[in-house]
């Protein structure tokens, strides 16, 4: 399905991007590059600056990050910013005051780190953007992640698999949900979703019986599984009095419990629900036949790969790049290394997860 990824993806991002400039009013003088440093003392501080505990996937990142780097002799700087972005900024700028050499950067809003990007460039530090892109600035050296615009399209063929397992033909009623708008990953999601589902919806296979069809009218502020209940409470009330949902698209395990939760409550039958992030309820609720999908997108594989950029870079190489073209950020096109995400169903959760330590006992 990486058909549908370059141009669709590259459009993507471009859209985030420009959305982000027009609240960021103008982007960072070139300084950023894509080039190896020279090379620094292996006991260096490298700092890691992870968004708000929304999910497992940043715990796990947290841990991850202080045993790799840690053991391979550099001086971990791991910070969360549970308290927002003016958090986030500050504890970036005490990273660069520490000398770090590496920074690390999982962004709560990737449109509002700017001035602190700047401010490491300019101390020679070299930026790593993980998960989450660094939007309009040059002060961005390499991005590591998986392709979301691919888990967005494998989210999208999901929907439309369980909904034809469930019933040969359609129309089928389905509701749209987007994650948080001050994350550059969530536009990219849904834009890949969107590129199956649309055509689906213009046929009228699909019928989005809200009416809420846009990225912002899908969003889910913060990722808060709260909010993604209690705007699905309002769908189901609103729209599904006399008629049941069939389907929703939901960008992770999160948004999908809380849409989960909201179904049961209001005594609908379980519609088809996909997913992102292999969460540990959610595939335990993959197994016992509710929610329909999640994307294993594996923790331990992201944060080698960056700790292995951080390597490279402090022995004086160049860190391996796949993708040099899809990701411009609204000033520069930043390297990136992409790994392959992978769709979960209950056809293959058996299999999926044999050499995870935690979700392999739980589906044997």
């Amino acid at each position: 399905m990486q058909m549908f990824g370059k141009a669709g993806k590259a459009a993507a991002v471009a859209a985030i991007a420009a959305l982000a400039l027009t609240g960021c009013g103008r982007s960072e003088p070139s300084g950023g590059s894509s080039s190896a440093a020279a090379g620094f003392d292996q006991n260096s501080s490298i700092g890691v600056a992870l968004p708000q505990k929304t999910s497992e996937n940043w715990v796990l990142a947290e841990k991850l990050f202080n045993d790799g780097l840690n053991g391979a002799g550099f001086k971990a700087d791991v910070q969360f910013a549970n308290g927002g972005v003016s958090e986030q900024q500050n504890q970036i700028s005490a990273m660069v005051t520490k000398g770090a050499k590496v920074i690390i950067v999982g962004a709560i809003d990737g449109s509002q780190l700017g001035t602190q990007l700047k401010q490491a460039k300019d101390a020679g530090a070299t930026i790593i953007a993980y998960d989450r892109l660094l939007l309009n600035t040059a002060n961005v050296d390499y991005y590591v992640a998986y392709d979301n615009f691919k888990v967005g399209v494998l989210q999208g063929q999901a929907l439309l698999d369980g909904l034809k397992a469930k019933k040969p033909t359609g129309p089928y009623n389905v509701e749209l949900f987007a994650g948080s708008p001050d994350d550059a990953n969530a536009k990219v999601f849904f834009d890949g979703a969107m590129s199956i589902l649309k055509p689906k919806i213009d046929d009228g296979t699909l019928k989005v019986v809200s009416g809420q069809t846009t990225f912002e009218q899908a969003v889910t502020q913060g990722w808060k599984a709260e909010n993604a209940q209690r705007r699905m409470d309002t769908l189901l009330s609103g729209s599904y009095s006399s008629a049941n949902v069939d389907g929703v698209l939901s960008p992770n395990d999160t948004l999908a419990r809380a849409i989960l939760t909201s179904v049961k409550a209001a005594g609908k039958p379980i519609p088809v629900v996909t997913g992102q992030d292999s969460e540990v309820e959610s595939v335990k609720s993959i197994l016992a036949g509710e929610q329909y999908s999640t994307i294993n997108k594996d923790t331990r594989k992201l944060v080698e790969h960056a700790i292995t950029m951080v390597k490279d870079l402090q022995a004086g190489k160049k860190p391996e790049v796949n993708d040099d073209k899809s990701y411009n950020n609204g000033n520069k096109v930043v390297p990136a290394y992409l790994l392959e995400p992978v769709i979960v169903t209950a056809a293959n959760v058996k299999t999926a997860y044999t050499d995870d330590p935690v979700l392999g006992p739980i589906t044997k």
